[in-house]
């Protein structure tokens, strides 16, 4: 099933902001409402790819305590760690 962007684009903001870790829901929650409509598709699979990593995992990779495996190293998660320590 082909959603239209503007609906894929407004569930990824409510999964980043509604996650269950405050920390996190704050990292992405904020990062999806600054670049979301920016990204292309591909970058919201990549995206959307990393919502489904488990909070723990994904809060220690977007603030380099624990590496990220390749397959998630990608330009999202350097997108979204460069926004991060920009807002801080």
């Amino acid at each position: 099933m082909d959603e239209p962007i503007d609906v894929r684009r407004k569930r990824l903001r409510f999964r980043s902001w509604y996650r269950g870790t405050k920390e996190i829901e704050l990292m992405l929650g904020r990062f999806a409402d600054a670049r979301l409509d920016q990204l292309t598709p591909e970058q919201l699979d990549g995206y959307e790819a990393l919502l489904a990593t488990p909070d723990p995992d994904l809060y220690q990779w977007i603030n380099g305590e624990k590496p990220a495996p390749a397959s998630c190293d990608g330009g999202v998660l350097k997108l979204l760690r460069n926004f991060t320590y920009q807002s801080r």
